[in-house]
Formats: structure tokens, sequence, C-alpha cells
């Protein structure tokens, strides 16, 4: 199938019934601030799947009111920008950047907004470095590709310990239009294999092949379209036994 009828056959998971809040609730379980802050959205669009809602209260509801640092590559209508700042709240340091030069429009509204490349790593430091730092990133940009890996490489290092980068619509790595592929190195699940083994890399006779995530990347998840990666630091694994063994020595 061609990345065009791949792509027109997203139309048909468009929603067509008369409540989002009831098909979330219902699917999902989910009923959380999330849902009301998404739903009943009356400002400028925001686009989303609706099984991600969960997975975000899931993975950012731990930051919370406080002054937490995110990042948003992707601004698009400018619409998220308001759905992060009603979740998180007033303390958080919001940023969005986009390569779109009409996202400027946006800057200084519900967040801070910056123009420029996702694949340009000084642009994205210069940025960081803005915010003070930064403790969750969620990649909504161009999902292409390259320009996925390059973000990836450029901000993961820059993350807070304990922070989180999302990346999300990742459908895209099996289209050939946005440098995927259905069952080649080029789809960036494939990454995700390498991304293991580098964890597990205590355990094998290979060498680490993204030292710069390894040194740090303390969990991967993985749901439909979305990445999910843990920083924490990471120690050298220990084991022990505690408590009374139930084994008998053998008979003299």
């Amino acid at each position: 199938m061609s990345d065009v009828r791949n792509r027109r056959g997203l139309v048909s998971y468009d929603f067509k019934g008369e409540s989002v809040a009831d098909d979330i609730r219902t699917k999902y379980g989910y009923d959380g601030d999330f849902l009301q802050i998404y739903a009943e959205n009356k400002g400028t669009v925001v686009h989303k799947w609706h099984h991600y809602l969960p997975l975000y209260d899931r993975y950012f509801s731990p930051y919370r009111r406080s002054n937490i640092r995110f990042l948003e590559i992707g601004v698009s209508e400018g619409g998220s920008l308001h759905m992060w700042r009603s979740y998180f709240g007033a303390e958080a340091t919001i940023f969005g950047v986009d390569i779109n030069p009409n996202c400027a429009q946006f800057d200084g509204v519900a967040g801070q907004v910056r123009i420029g490349s996702q694949a340009d790593p000084a642009f994205l430091a210069a940025v960081v470095a803005e915010m003070g730092g930064v403790d969750v990133v969620l990649d909504d940009g161009s999902h292409h590709m390259d320009h996925v890996r390059a973000s990836l490489k450029t901000l993961f290092p820059l993350l807070s310990i304990g922070g989180l980068y999302m990346i999300e619509d990742l459908h895209t790595a099996y289209w050939r239009s946005y440098g995927g592929s259905f069952t080649g190195k080029e789809n960036f699940f494939s990454d995700l294999k390498t991304m293991i083994d580098d964890m597990h890399h205590w355990y094998h006779p290979g060498e680490i092949s993204n030292p710069d995530l390894a040194a740090s990347m303390a969990g991967l998840h993985v749901h439909d379209s979305i990445v999910v990666i843990d920083k924490q630091p990471v120690y050298p694994p220990a084991q022990s036994k505690v408590g009374l063994s139930t084994k008998t020595k053998p008979a003299a």
C-alpha cells in the first residue's frame, strides 16, 4: 500500500460519534483532568488521537503544578500550548518550537514560541538554555525519521535527571515519505532494538552504540505510535540474597 493510501486511510479513524469524552471514557477507562481539558476545548484547535490522553496523564502527572520545564516540538495552530498550560499550571515553563514562522504569533500567549528547525542542534540547545534546562520533551514535530533522530540525539543529553522524552505519531515510521519503511532500518522502531541492547550491555559482548543515551536511559516504553524514554542515573546492576534460606545442607 502506498504512503498516500496509508495517510488517506487515517481518515477512516476520524471520530464520528457525538461525545469525544464518552469515547475516551468507554474505551480507555480514563476520566482524569486531561479528558476535560481536551474534550471541552473551545479555543484554537488541538488534534490528538484519543488513546494519547490517558498516556499523557500517566507519564506527565508527576510534573503537575510544579516548576516543570516543558518543551514541545511542533506548535501547529497553538492549541496544544493552551492544553499544556491548563494541565501543568501557572508555575510551569512551557516552550514550543516550530519551523513555520507563522507560529511566532503564539509566542507569549500560553507559552513561549521559538522559530527554528528541530534538526538544528545549535537552535535546540539555545532554546533549552533560555528555558534554564528542560524536564520533559514532547516531539510532535515533523514526524520525519531524520528529524526525530536528530532531536533525540541533541535533547536527551540536555534533559534533566528524572526527566522524560516522549515521541508521538510514530505511525509515520512506516511511511517512506517520512523517511520510514515497513521492514528497513529507516523505521525508527528499528532503533529501539539497538537502544534495548545498550540498556543491557552488561550482559552481552557488544559495544554500546549510543553512549549519549545509554548513560542515563533507564526505561523504554512503547505504545501505539508513542515511545517514551525515562532519564535516570544508570548503575551497574547488583544482586543479592536476603532472608533465611530454606535449603538444607547435605548429610555428611
